[in-house]
């Protein structure tokens, strides 16, 4: 289970933690915000990053193959449902897109290639994300 706090107190800048891990997301200035830290956007796409090479460290470990290194670029944007032909389209003719390019190094055979591109498409939250999530929101009010 994952547990995180984000506080908003003045503008846009929410403090976070996680654990004893603290950290800030914000917008950038042309949106309103002050730039302090990365967008909620790019804290989501931070985590599905995390979660591929992490994924792949431990495969390659469990497995004894010898992973020098993973470098993970991950693009999020909106595009028109008329440019993707795979997706399932949105109300609004928008799709979400979350393009993956994923750099492995190491020397590596055919079967180990196969395998380690399978393994960098199934870290658990990529699954979560692929397949959706339920979300059960609730919302209280207190007095300032």
């Amino acid at each position: 289970m994952a547990f995180v706090t984000a506080v908003l107190r003045e503008g846009t800048v929410v403090e976070m933690q996680a654990r004893t891990f603290s950290w800030r997301g914000d917008e950038p200035l042309a949106a309103g915000g002050t730039d302090v830290g990365p967008t909620p956007y790019e804290i989501l796409l931070g985590g599905l990053a995390a979660c591929i090479a992490i994924t792949l460290r431990l495969y390659a470990n469990h497995k004894g193959i010898p992973l020098a290194e993973v470098d993970v670029r991950l693009e999020f944007d909106r595009v028109h449902a008329d440019d993707c032909v795979d997706c399932d389209e949105r109300a609004d003719g928008w799709i979400d897109r979350i393009q993956s390019h994923v750099t492995i190094h190491g020397s590596f055979d055919e079967a180990q290639k196969t395998r380690l591109t399978q393994v960098a498409e199934r870290c658990p939250v990529h699954k979560t994300l692929a397949n959706g999530v339920q979300m059960v929101d609730t919302v209280a009010f207190e007095p300032a």
